[in-house]
């Protein structure tokens, strides 16, 4: 286990007495600082973005994050949704990436969902221009790969979300069940291929990565968000046997590793390691029902509460925003008030940051995944802590 990688946690943990500062009824108290200097820290975030760059405008790093954050502080206003929308440079879009965090549909899908708040009939062209980038998405030879930020998966988020906040859903059951195959075809070729002990696996890069970002855990917690399209049998016989195999691939620790091969046990963030398992054993125990699942994901934050308070900083793809998004999804979970004082005090650390937990500084330090925007948005979520959802990831 590398202990190089975060700070031990000085946090005291869960009790009544320490947990009466900060929690009331399942809510964030409102003088705790966290609510009550709220404003505060969003107009010193929003001060920070005259300095953004127009040329990156992916969901990930660039400026259709930015616009997300926006979205998530007020989806009503129409001033906010227009200058939202004027965010995601839907002008300079290359036509190349196809997924939602570092490709063309998570500005267009952003824009689809702005427009038909605001009543603009011009939705539609959006959602047209996601279905374009089919080809490749629904060729299984294509080069496109199936992992979430850069292949299949990443696309089927993007038109998923886009059918979540549109009514009626614009992209029709047929045309997501085309999506859904494709992925399952895919990994039931590199199974098959590998010889692999489970119906799917995946590559990226040469490597069958496991993690959220780039591998397995990732595409089976995308599967199960679209389970209605999903078939029983697929449930049963194809998802529910891949995630049994990931589980005994866990280090003694309760972490798990990032790719098949790399037995260093030193990944706790949501890209690698126990944090985006966490999300897929969560929700397979609200799938399937099997307490075991549960107990896994526990297991994980157990492992994010020790070994998650990142030396790498305050993000949400590997720091410790984005781990403390792991114990707001155990308090929806169990609603057990333990996990929503964790995410707490990890983002009381995010909130007090300063340069010396910071030991590598951001490329895109006000983005929504490597900089402010991610704990802003975290910030923002931890006011209706049972609504909260890891941006970009959970639908």
């Amino acid at each position: 286990m590398s202990r190089d990688r975060f700070f031990e946690n000085p946090f005291e943990d869960f009790c009544e007495d320490t947990a009466c500062c900060v929690i009331n009824c399942g809510q964030i108290k409102c003088d705790c600082k966290l609510a009550c200097k709220l404003e505060e820290k969003w107009k010193n975030t929003l001060a920070q973005f005259k300095h953004l760059d127009f040329n990156d405008y992916s969901v990930y790093t660039g400026t259709a994050g930015i616009a997300l954050l926006k979205l998530k502080k007020d989806d009503q206003s129409k001033q906010n949704l227009q200058e939202a929308k004027e965010l995601l440079s839907l002008h300079r879009l290359r036509k190349k990436r196809h997924t939602f965090l570092c490709g063309d549909t998570g500005p267009l899908a952003i824009a689809a969902v702005i427009d038909y708040k605001l009543g603009n009939k011009t939705y539609m062209q959006c959602v047209q221009s996601i279905r374009a980038m089919e080809e490749d998405v629904l060729n299984i030879n294509s080069d496109l790969a199936n992992e979430y930020l850069y292949g299949r998966a990443g696309y089927l988020f993007a038109v998923l979300y886009v059918n979540k906040h549109i009514s009626p859903p614009p992209f029709d059951e047929n045309f997501v069940r085309k999506i859904i195959e494709s992925i399952l075809i895919c990994g039931k070729n590199e199974a098959k291929a590998g010889n692999f002990k489970c119906p799917l696996m995946y590559q990226w890069h040469e490597s069958y990565y496991l993690g959220a970002a780039h591998g397995l855990a990732g595409i089976l917690y995308l599967l199960l968000q679209a389970k209605e399209y999903l078939t029983e049998t697929e449930l049963n016989t194809v998802i529910k046997p891949t995630i049994d195999y990931l589980d005994g691939m866990r280090f003694p620790s309760g972490n798990f590793p990032s790719s098949i091969g790399r037995e260093q046990d030193k990944y706790v963030q949501w890209c690698h390691g126990a944090p985006g398992f966490l999300y897929l054993f969560s929700t397979a125990y609200k799938v399937f029902g099997n307490p075991k699942y549960l107990q896994i994901a526990l297991d994980c934050g157990e492992v994010i509460w020790a070994r998650g308070l990142l030396r790498k900083g305050y993000s949400i793809c590997h720091g410790v925003a984005g781990n403390a998004y792991c114990f707001l999804e155990l308090y929806q979970t169990t609603q057990d008030e333990k996990h929503l004082y964790r995410a707490i005090k990890f983002a009381e650390w995010c909130f007090d940051h300063n340069q010396s937990r910071v030991e590598h500084t951001p490329d895109r330090p006000l983005s929504l995944f490597e900089g402010v925007s991610g704990p802003m948005y975290l910030f923002l979520d931890l006011q209706q802590p049972m609504e909260a959802k890891f941006p970009g990831y959970t639908l």
